[in-house]
């Protein structure tokens, strides 16, 4: 289990606990989280549940793939080195404490 941040576009943070195994997306659609959209359920395809890593992130994230890469091309909020697509960020231990930033707009 890790406890996610999720930060809105207005600054307020909502804290949740997410089971292994689960993603950050999954996460995120299972407590209400506003800003995660998630419209092709977490295959990677349609950047709906993109967000923004914060910053000062210390903790270890598996590599993007190819997939993710592509699709972080076409979100509706722009791009920034920390963009990811929640749906690829599994949950592990090593994940508790991550603080991730919502964007203006998912679609």
């Amino acid at each position: 289990m890790a406890k996610i941040t999720y930060r809105s576009p207005s600054g307020t943070d909502t804290v949740v606990e997410v089971a292994a195994p689960g993603t950050v997306m999954r996460g995120a659609k299972l407590n209400n989280i506003d800003g995660i959209e998630a419209q092709c359920g977490g295959s990677a395809q349609c950047g709906t549940c993109h967000v923004y890593i914060d910053e000062a992130n210390t903790r270890p994230l598996p590599p993007m793939h190819e997939s993710e890469d592509d699709v972080l091309y076409g979100t509706a909020s722009p791009r920034r080195p920390t963009s990811r697509l929640s749906c690829q960020l599994p949950i592990t231990d090593d994940l508790d404490g991550l603080l991730v930033h919502l964007p203006e707009k998912q679609s």
